[in-house]
């Protein structure tokens, strides 16, 4: 499985829209619709050289100081074959 590494700035959010989503029980960042800034992407074709990656993005000074994070998001895989190929039996 290939993996994407994520080096995103973090959003601010204001008092009051914390309490806004805390009172109506919703969510404050919603990475679907409106995603993190993106600073730097890497891709790894497994989970170990994600993992590797990923703690070397940890160490960059912003990262570091919380004005930015790392993710890593597992990617799916490739088609394998052709989908709609009958198999003879």
């Amino acid at each position: 499985m290939r993996f994407l590494i994520v080096r995103t700035d973090i959003r601010t959010a204001a008092d009051n829209d914390i309490a806004a989503a805390w009172a109506g029980g919703g969510r404050l960042r919603d990475e679907t619709t409106t995603p993190e800034p993106r600073r730097q992407v890497v891709h790894a074709e497994d989970r170990e050289a994600a993992l590797v990656l990923a703690r070397a993005l940890a160490t960059v000074g912003a990262v570091r100081s919380g004005r930015q994070r790392v993710k890593v998001v597992p990617l799916a895989d490739p088609d394998p074959g052709q989908p709609y190929r009958w198999e003879r039996t």
